[in-house]
């Protein structure tokens, strides 16, 4: 009966995070942003990851709140350690840009958050990665590559851009002008400026 009981107000808690980010993202929707990160913020002591990363991104774009890149970190940094792969990217880029400690400790941490996300799927931490690893501190280019390749297949036209730069200059791949002209095309039909101009 207790374990039961238990189960009843875990199910309960966890029906009442939903319901509050819901409720956030309607309220966020309908521009009342004060009372959607009101809603995101009870969701988030409550443990619930997906209100710790509304309340980030609340934190991060002073939208509801004033800005706080401080707490917006805290708060990614929570919804990361649940496994939030958007909350993964979002911390890792923080990070890198505002975090504390050595550059190379905080690129080896981020590059870890950013290859769950980019594991996970999403294509911002694949373009970011791809990036990261042509030009970081010890640049991986096979391996900053692999990602650019992801991004692009994911229909990212900035990384598409950058395979076809790869290709043209012989980064992580054999110099195959034909194939980069491809991917220049393919960039260029999605709007990127830069391929359009790299194609002339």
């Amino acid at each position: 009966l207790e374990e039961a009981a238990f189960q009843l107000q875990q199910i309960f808690r966890i029906d009442i995070s939903i319901a509050l980010n819901i409720l956030g993202v309607e309220s966020m929707r309908a521009g009342h942003c004060r009372a959607a990160f009101t809603c995101f913020q009870l969701a988030a002591e409550r443990g619930y990851s997906k209100a710790q990363f509304n309340v980030g991104l609340c934190y991060e774009h002073g939208r509801g709140t004033a800005r706080d890149l401080h707490k917006a970190g805290l708060y990614y940094c929570q919804a990361a350690s649940s496994q939030h792969p958007m909350a993964q990217y979002r911390y890792a880029r923080l990070l890198l840009q505002h975090g504390p400690g050595s550059p190379r400790d905080r690129q080896h941490k981020a590059v870890a958050l950013l290859e769950q996300a980019a594991g996970a799927g999403i294509t911002e931490a694949q373009a970011y990665l791809g990036v990261l690893y042509m030009r970081g501190l010890q640049p991986q280019e096979k391996r900053g590559l692999k990602y650019l390749l992801q991004a692009a297949n994911s229909g990212d036209a900035q990384s598409r851009y950058h395979v076809g730069v790869c290709y043209e200059q012989g980064l992580g791949v054999q110099q195959n002008l034909a194939e980069a002209l491809r991917h220049y095309r393919q960039s260029a039909a999605a709007g990127n400026g830069q391929a359009r101009q790299r194609l002339q």
